[in-house]
Formats: C-alpha cells, sequence, structure tokens
C-alpha cells in the first residue's frame, strides 16, 4: 500500500485493538468494521475509519493525480489535541494556532477609510453644506 494512508490505517487498527467490540466482545477486528458492529464503535474509531476509506478513495481519484493524495497526517491530529493548537491548514500553517495576539474587546477599532475620506473631503471645503 502506498505511505499516504499507512498513518491512518496504523491509528484505525491501534482503535480497534482498544475498542470494547473487539476487547470484551471477542470480536474480529473485520467483524467490527461492518455494519451491525460499526454503529457500536467509539466516535474516534468511526472518524478514523471514515478517513481511511476516504484516503483509499482518493489514491484512485482522478482529480487527485497531480497533488497526490494528501490525507491529514494522525501523529499531526494527536500532537495539536494534546497542545491545543489547531490542526487545519491554511497555507501551509495552523490556522488557529499562534495568533498575532490576544484580544481583549476593549481597544478602540480602527476607524474606517472611508470616514477618514469624508473628513477630509469636509474639512477641505470648509464643511459648507448647500441645501
Amino acid at each position: 500500500m502506498p505511505s499516504s494512508c499507512k498513518e491512518i490505517r496504523a491509528a484505525l487498527a491501534q482503535c480497534l485493538q482498544e475498542s470494547e467490540c473487539v476487547m470484551v466482545q471477542r470480536h474480529s477486528a473485520a467483524d467490527c468494521l461492518r455494519s451491525p458492529l460499526a454503529e457500536t464503535l467509539p466516535t474516534k474509531c468511526q472518524q478514523l475509519k471514515k478517513g481511511f476509506g476516504e484516503c483509499r478513495r482518493g489514491m484512485i481519484d482522478m482529480r487527485k493525480r497531480f497533488r497526490g493524495n494528501q490525507p491529514a497526517a494522525f501523529r499531526n491530529l494527536q500532537e495539536s489535541d494534546a497542545t491545543g493548537e489547531g490542526y487545519q491548514l491554511y497555507a501551509g500553517k495552523s490556522a488557529f494556532g499562534g495568533s498575532a495576539g490576544e484580544t481583549k474587546g476593549d481597544g478602540v477599532a480602527p476607524r474606517d477609510w472611508r470616514e477618514v475620506e469624508n473628513e477630509k473631503y469636509r474639512n477641505e471645503n470648509g464643511g459648507d453644506k448647500k441645501a
């Protein structure tokens, strides 16, 4: 199997091995992935199952043939959960982590450029109003 889905596959296998379906009820992992038992899996395992299916589907998707299949690395998702930073990427950087600063909401908002231009115009024309 190509390396693009290996991490999420390993994470799914680990999640299945730790699930109640395998540990307590003694079903095989393959049985737990099928319809009646798949609904009893934890949410994390269901999300990994869906992500793994999308990753496998993306391997044969012709729309992705130039850039390749790029699934979210599960290890990065775990690290982002631990640090509290978001894992959604925007231009190669996290969209939510490492913000410029904390906003308290008690500062003065900058004036709109239109207000500034209108004030300049009024000052140049002497504030005369013609009715």
